[in-house]
């Protein structure tokens, strides 16, 4: 061996690098990310916007001389959920949420119907979910949507616009919203 205390430096070097490395990879992969406590007050806003923005649509007015109740847009919408109503439900609702002091919000949604199928004699434990009602764009799984939902008795057929089997039932508004 020509120099065994040269040697003896050089191998104690490259321990300690890997001692630094290790330990630099250590604290690196152990730092946590810390989440502010605000931090879900956007999708409380939104879930908020979206519930006002049904409720808004579901308010029936007193229109007639008589004093009756006239049915409310929402309930009108899913009662005969033809193409033009799926039209207005959109135009409705997209300007409701999307409406802001200076331009437009980016308010994206998904809305779909919900109901039992069957009659009170012969229930079914079948949920019939309706094809979209209206969506401003389709919804891939990668947005970060909230679930507005909101209830409406309504004389729905079973399908929807099927004048001949018309019942008074139960129907669930669901609505996912998001921004772009």
């Amino acid at each position: 061996m020509v120099n065994a205390g040269g040697q003896l430096y050089t191998i104690e070097g490259l321990a300690a690098s890997l001692i630094l490395l290790l330990t630099a990879f250590l604290v690196v992969n152990s730092t946590s990310v810390y989440t502010p406590g605000d931090a879900h007050i956007n999708d409380m806003q939104l879930e908020v916007t979206g519930s006002d923005a049904l409720a808004m649509m579901d308010y029936a007015v007193n229109t007639t001389p008589t004093g009756m109740i006239a049915k409310s847009p929402l309930r009108e919408i899913i009662e005969v959920p033809t193409t033009a109503n799926k039209t207005r439900f959109f135009e409705m609702f997209d300007n409701i949420t999307n409406n802001k002091t200076s331009g437009r919000d980016r308010i994206q949604f998904v809305a779909n119907l919900s109901y039992a199928k069957g009659t009170a004699l012969a229930p079914s434990n079948v949920v019939n979910t309706t094809t979209q009602l209206a969506k401003s764009r389709s919804l891939t799984g990668g947005e970060h949507a909230v679930r507005v939902t909101r209830w409406v008795i309504a004389d729905v057929g079973d399908p929807p616009g099927n004048m001949a089997s018309v019942r008074t039932r139960a129907v669930l508004m669901e609505v996912f919203l998001w921004r772009d």
